[in-house]
């Protein structure tokens, strides 16, 4: 396994967008991460995921959806951080930006959200059903996909905190409305942030299995 490598992703109106790229000698995917609302690529709870994925083999890109700019703003206004078409033409861009490099050109995609990045991550799987091979949403919020939901086409994972009621009853909805592939995981004892112990490990579990079984072969198979 590679160290983390910093990225710069040049997307709209001309920003760049910091984000960390590890992968093995020979990835068996890669997986772009879609952070929540008021969260960066910093988030300890990505993080996590993200380390089981590599452990597995696999590649992880967890990259910022706003510039700093555009953070300081949001975090006055909260105007961009539920703008799911904004959010996921960013995500687009990322999966874009992972086809044309040199050292993920050719990697089978998946993608990974959280809160409002998992509507996020849907929009964009909707927009290059060509390029993203599975979607994982942990505590998500894919509702906020709206009519998206009916063009996703590869196979969906859904975890839900067995606590968070709310989005639990959201996430059926859109499980419903997905024309793709759908599991709806619940983890007993969860919350929506996935404090709980042992409750992130296992919702960690969850993803890496589903990307093993959804995303595999080296780059050039």
């Amino acid at each position: 396994m590679t160290g983390s490598v910093p990225v710069h992703l040049e997307v709209d109106r001309g920003a760049v967008l910091d984000g960390d790229l590890v992968l093995p000698p020979e990835p068996r995917g890669v997986v772009a991460f879609a952070h929540g609302s008021g969260s960066s690529r910093h988030s300890p709870r990505n993080r996590a995921v993200a380390r089981v994925l590599q452990e597995a083999g696999l590649g992880t890109l967890l990259f910022d959806l706003l510039t700093e700019d555009e953070e300081r703003t949001d975090a006055v206004t909260a105007e961009l951080r539920f703008d799911v078409p904004f959010l996921a033409g960013r995500l687009v861009a990322a999966v874009d930006r992972l086809g044309a490099r040199p050292d993920t050109a050719g990697a089978p995609l998946g993608l990974f959200g959280a809160s409002t990045g998992a509507a996020a991550a849907l929009t964009a799987a909707a927009e290059r059903p060509d390029a993203v091979r599975a979607v994982v949403s942990r505590g998500g919020r894919p509702d906020l996909a709206g009519q998206a939901l009916g063009r996703v086409r590869p196979p969906v994972l859904l975890i839900v905190g067995g606590l968070d009621t709310e989005v639990l009853r959201l996430n059926e909805q859109a499980a419903d409305a997905l024309s793709a592939p759908c599991t709806l995981r619940v983890v007993p004892g969860a919350g929506h942030l996935f404090e709980e112990p042992g409750t992130l490990a296992e919702a960690a579990t969850s993803a890496r299995d589903f990307f093993l079984s959804t995303v595999p072969g080296p780059i050039g198979t």
